[in-house]
């Protein structure tokens, strides 16, 4: 049973940075895709960023050049540094792992942004 447990979310200021980590226990079975959606209160889960076993990056356009995605395969790791936050950065963030069996989410990290 593969298992996430996020990490690095918190309170703070417009243009701070935050790192978040997504460490996951269990089988991983390859291809597979790791990355990061957030959740608004309100609003709809939205994809943030995802980078794929083979490399491929997605990023949704409200982030591209301030937050990266990065994985270390070796710890099945995932890791999302969020540069320049903005308060509509404020939201729950939850890592996902899709394999080729299954799709899992982490418990969620919230993140706060302040103006």
């Amino acid at each position: 049973q593969v298992q996430l447990v996020e990490s690095g979310g918190g309170l703070v200021q417009a243009g701070g940075s935050l790192r978040l980590s997504c460490a996951a226990s269990g089988t991983i079975f390859s291809p597979n895709n790791m990355g990061w959606y957030r959740q608004a209160q309100g609003k709809q889960r939205e994809l943030v960023a995802t980078k794929s076993s083979s490399g491929i990056t997605k990023y949704a356009d409200s982030v591209k050049g301030r937050f990266t995605v990065s994985r270390d395969n070796a710890k099945n790791t995932a890791y999302l540094q969020m540069n320049s936050l903005k308060p509509e950065d404020t939201a729950v963030y939850y890592c996902r792992i899709l394999d080729i069996r299954n799709t899992y989410w982490g418990q969620g990290t919230q993140v706060t942004v302040s103006s």
